[in-house]
């Protein structure tokens, strides 16, 4: 691919440094937004250039538009594209293969690792400025830095939360949990109400569960002494395994995917009390379900220590220039404003209900501004937000190939709900499933799983 940097290089250059979440990124030039700003009002003297843009994220025509209205010296060509693995990243993948990638394309955080090793994503640490570093949480930035070198700019980042319903809490004399121990109470509470209500679903999903093993401190991948080192068994991951795996054998949780049907029905028909997710969910939820308007309130998670709190993320986005954009400085200026211009979350948030909690942390009172406090109760659930966002622990790595990582661990979790085997078990074989991967890439392995 013409002037693409190798496979191999990129290998080299990623696994001789440690990905960590450093957040002492080294600090790039101003020289890529220094232009950043509005043209509304002036005459533009420049000629016009145009990017491309690919997303699956909702909202994103209508920062185009913004964007495109306030900007004559660059147009920003927008392409909507599925979500998920065999939908966006396949298609991102095999434009890259072609040479013809867009100029910035969205990636969630678990995606980041797998498409700058394979090269599609440009390391873009000397094009952030230092203006924009100081606006991003820098457990977010964090994330999207191989020991600071930078391959995406964050978009949100979502600390995991415990919605709740207020009004079945209210009926039964229940009280948000401050740790697991409490909540393993509850979920015994609630199975004794009767019926088939449910403290919560487990979700066979990987994102609930790695945020729950990233609160418990777990570290899956590290790249220390220049090799992926993979421990996705290791003790915390095991002492969030068998914590679950205790409330599932007492038939005190559903288990099912967040996205089936059945757990729609067992949300809409008040069979679970509780729901573990992001701070997006709380838009999620009010877009799916308008009907259940007062009845939710958001807690923060439950805690292994109170006296340590941590936590980890479930969901959020970021956005990477390719290697295939012939314009990167342009990209550079159209992803500032995206992550860090009022006018942008505005226009990303008049597509309809919406709970993004930005990374830009200055960019909180503009969400909190737009988000309809009634479907809560008229709760501040931006404050919460806020106050959740800071106990993100640090240090938390995506692995290379997070896909198949997360089908392999999903297939196991399903085996397990249906008696074929145990959580723990099934992160032995999401670590036997990964290791295959790793290696076909070149990559210098190690497993530290006891």
């Amino acid at each position: 691919m013409p002037g693409r940097q190798s496979r191999r290089s990129m290998l080299a250059a990623i696994t001789a440094l440690p990905l960590t979440g450093a957040l002492g990124a080294c600090s790039g030039t101003d020289s890529a937004s220094s232009g950043s700003s509005s043209t509304s009002g002036t005459t533009s003297t420049r000629a016009t250039t145009t990017i491309t843009f690919w997303s699956a994220l909702r909202g994103s025509q209508e920062v185009v538009d913004a964007f495109n209205a306030s900007h004559d010296h660059i147009k920003v060509v927008f392409e909507q594209i599925p979500s998920g693995p065999a939908g966006g990243y396949l298609k991102l993948s095999n434009a890259a293969r072609a040479g013809n990638a867009p100029d910035v394309a969205t990636l969630e955080y678990p995606q980041v690792p797998g498409f700058a090793i394979d090269g599609v994503a440009r390391d873009i640490t000397d094009m952030i400025s230092d203006r924009l570093r100081a606006k991003l949480l820098p457990q977010a930035l964090g994330l999207t830095t191989f020991e600071k070198r930078t391959y995406s700019v964050p978009l949100d980042v979502e600390p995991m939360v415990l919605h709740y319903r207020k009004d079945l809490f209210d009926r039964y004399g229940f009280e948000p949990p401050a740790t697991w121990d409490a909540y393993a109470e509850l979920a015994r509470a609630v199975r004794r109400t009767g019926g088939k209500r449910r403290v919560t679903v487990f979700s066979t999903d990987m994102g609930q569960f790695s945020g729950w093993c990233w609160q418990a401190g777990a570290q899956w991948f590290d790249t220390s002494k220049g090799a992926w080192n993979v421990s996705l068994a290791d003790a915390p991951t095991r002492r969030v395994a068998r914590y679950w795996q205790r409330l599932i054998d007492d038939d005190l949780v559903y288990v099912n995917s967040p996205n089936s049907r059945a757990n729609d029905a067992q949300n809409a028909n008040g069979l679970i009390l509780t729901r573990h997710s992001g701070a997006w969910d709380a838009g999620a939820q009010m877009n799916a379900h308008p009907e259940m308007k007062g009845e939710w309130r958001i807690a923060p998670q439950p805690q292994w220590d109170p006296e340590r709190p941590s936590l980890g993320t479930n969901g959020g986005s970021t956005f990477a220039i390719t290697r295939d954009s012939k314009h990167p400085e342009a990209a550079m200026e159209f992803i500032e404003w995206q992550v860090s211009s009022p006018d942008a979350l505005k226009a990303r948030l008049s597509s309809g209900a919406s709970s993004q909690y930005p990374a830009a942390t200055e960019l909180i009172e503009v969400g909190r501004a737009a988000f309809d406090r009634s479907y809560y109760g008229g709760q501040d659930i931006y404050s919460l937000f806020e106050q959740e966002a800071r106990k993100i622990g640090d240090g938390w790595v995506w692995g290379p190939r997070m896909t198949a990582t997360g089908q392999v661990m999903q297939d196991a979790f399903a085996r397990a709900a249906a008696g074929s085997g145990t959580l723990e078990s099934s992160m032995r074989a999401a670590q036997d499933g990964t290791m295959p991967d790793l290696k076909a890439l070149g990559l210098t392995t190690t497993q530290h799983t006891t």
